[in-house]
């Protein structure tokens, strides 16, 4: 084992069987020219393919890899935490296991970090993700920064190198809901990003289906914002101006003559307005509640099942 690694690379591992050796050849061949001591840490998500398997058999056969698998698929951003937790480097690498991000960038983003940067994000100048997952990725930033106050680039997501104090104040975070690239924002340093190349999935399809995405962004923003509270109170305070001038018009018709059925008008604008704000900002509430219960229960965010023996 490795004392003091240099530079640790950590990846979350879900389905991956058919590519997981090719990812740490691919690492070996992008670090072993820098002539420094280094590190690979994997991690299974509970896979339901044979991915633990090869991940066993290859750390067998070499010091310098780390696996380790959960006890349960808890997602990929936990995931993410779990092999931080274990990374030993001054430096670490985040980046996923399909190869879309491309071990050979490591070594321009380990430059750029040399120059006195404590996080170097990979800025991906051409993504090959689908459509699909392009729109998405493009309204949920929106959304967030929107929500949020903070800009997050897009075309930035788990690739990157990262010293030591920032992956330190990432780990030192409790929140029971994670999503690692706002982590990095979040906690600050000094930062930059660099364009890399980014290359199409060489096997199977991203495990995030629509609805998977539509419920990390809302956790995301959630956990990140009560701009939604402060949102719905304004339209709250909109809607009770609109009902007051409504009222108004109400009375001068009344007064007029003009209605013939009293107060029906009125219960009716009542009812519609004010029901639809007490229940919209109750459920907001209620969301904000449920998120607080669940972190009051300091829930560890992963559990490891297995890793080998030295």
């Amino acid at each position: 084992m490795i004392e003091q690694p240099e530079i640790s690379v950590v990846s979350p591992v879900y389905k991956a069987e058919g590519i997981i050796t090719e990812l740490v050849q691919e690492i070996d061949q992008a670090l072993s020219p820098l002539n420094i001591p280094y590190e690979i840490v994997l991690v299974d998500d509970s896979s339901p393919d044979n991915s633990w398997t090869v991940m066993k058999a290859l750390a067998l056969r070499r010091d310098n890899l780390k696996v380790f698998k959960l006890s349960r698929n808890f997602g990929q951003h936990p995931t993410i935490m779990a092999g931080l937790s274990k990374a030993e480097g001054r430096w670490t690498v985040v980046m996923d296991c399909d190869l879309q991000d491309k071990p050979s960038e490591i070594p321009k983003l380990y430059k750029k970090a040399q120059e006195g940067f404590d996080s170097v994000l990979a800025k991906r100048s051409q993504r090959k993700d689908g459509f699909f997952k392009k729109i998405m990725s493009k309204w949920f930033y929106k959304c967030f920064a929107f929500f949020t106050n903070i800009e997050v680039d897009k075309e930035v997501a788990n690739f990157g190198i990262y010293n030591q104090k920032v992956i330190k104040s990432i780990l030192s975070i409790g929140d029971a809901l994670v999503f690692f690239p706002l982590f990095v924002k979040w906690v600050g340093f000094k930062q930059t990003s660099i364009e890399v190349e980014h290359s199409k999935r060489s096997e199977g399809k991203s495990s995030y289906s629509f609805f998977m995405l539509l419920k990390l962004a809302f956790n995301t923003i959630i956990s990140f914002s009560d701009k939604p509270l402060r949102l719905f109170l304004n339209i709250g305070l909109i809607t009770s101006f609109l009902s007051f001038i409504g009222a108004i018009r109400i009375l001068i018709k009344a007064l007029n003559g003009e209605i013939e059925i009293l107060g029906y008008s009125s219960i009716f604008i009542s009812i519609c307005f004010f029901s639809g704000i007490i229940i919209s900002v109750l459920g907001v509430i209620g969301i904000y509640l449920g998120k607080t219960f669940n972190q009051s229960k300091s829930r560890p965010l992963y559990i490891i099942d297995d890793e080998p023996v030295e």
